[in-house]
């Protein structure tokens, strides 16, 4: 059983050769603006929702990307909007966002 219900990561990871990197999407900001936004919905209490940082996720061309435990359910996003999406949809009510799903690979 996890820890919390739903423990979000995202890539962060800068790649300074030049290489294709989630960093290049603005992913710090996105990550900070998830984190940010759950606190104000009153998601990050009791084991809820976690918002992290994570390395590379290996997952560079599909990137941006975001990965959702315990269901390891990956995302891909474009802006604020599709990370409220993400949260109101699956964190808020437990239904995932098919639109911006990946394949779990």
């Amino acid at each position: 059983m996890s820890y919390y219900q739903h423990h979000v990561f995202f890539c962060t990871n800068q790649r300074e050769n030049g290489d294709a990197c989630c960093a290049r999407f603005d992913a710090q900001a996105m990550r900070d603006y998830a984190k940010q936004r759950t606190k104000a919905l009153g998601l990050h209490k009791n084991g809820q929702s976690r918002i992290n940082s994570a390395g590379c996720l290996n997952r560079c061309a599909e990137g941006p990307v975001i990965v959702v435990y315990p269901e390891a359910i990956w995302y891909t996003y474009v802006d604020q909007t599709d990370i409220d999406e993400i949260i109101e949809s699956h964190l808020q009510h437990g239904k995932p966002v098919e639109r911006l799903m990946l394949d779990p690979q």
